[in-house]
């Protein structure tokens, strides 16, 4: 047996036991390597799931489909496209999403209102009304000043 196809084995059993496997296999200029197949996809478990990554050079599984999620035996394949390009978005989502939950208890009828008890702000804030509030802080650069 040639060493080739002995790896294409053993990545072929390694794939049928994943829950999940995301290929990112790519060569710039060249077509993605095919190296989960058709038969790989068929020993997977219903509702495993593949994200090709690289979809858009033709899929490192030979099932994938790019820009569309394929269903192929209860396995779901999915094939992005240009992922990079999404991600700000949500980044800049969940960024936006977190600084308004940790702004709500503070704005209770519309003014900001610290309550400075609170661990939360008390942790989150450097500087207010020119005092140092972070205790760490304060600690680090009244250190320095002797």
């Amino acid at each position: 047996m040639r060493l080739q196809n002995k790896q294409q084995e053993v990545l072929d059993a390694r794939i049928a036991a994943s829950d999940a496997v995301i290929s990112t296999a790519s060569v710039p200029g060249r077509a993605a390597p095919r190296i989960i197949s058709r038969a790989a996809v068929a020993r997977m478990k219903a509702g495993s799931v593949i994200v090709d990554i690289a979809a858009e050079q033709g899929g490192n599984c030979e099932l994938t489909k790019a820009g569309e999620t394929v269903l192929e035996g209860g396995v779901k394949i999915v094939g992005p496209l240009n992922l990079p390009a999404s991600l700000p978005y949500h980044a800049s989502e969940m960024y936006a999403r977190n600084l308004f939950n940790f702004l709500k208890p503070a704005l209770p009828k519309g003014a900001l209102v610290i309550d400075w008890s609170d661990e939360v702000f008390a942790g989150a804030v450097l500087t207010h009304e020119g005092e140092i509030k972070h205790e760490a802080t304060r600690t680090a650069v009244e250190g320095q000043r002797t």
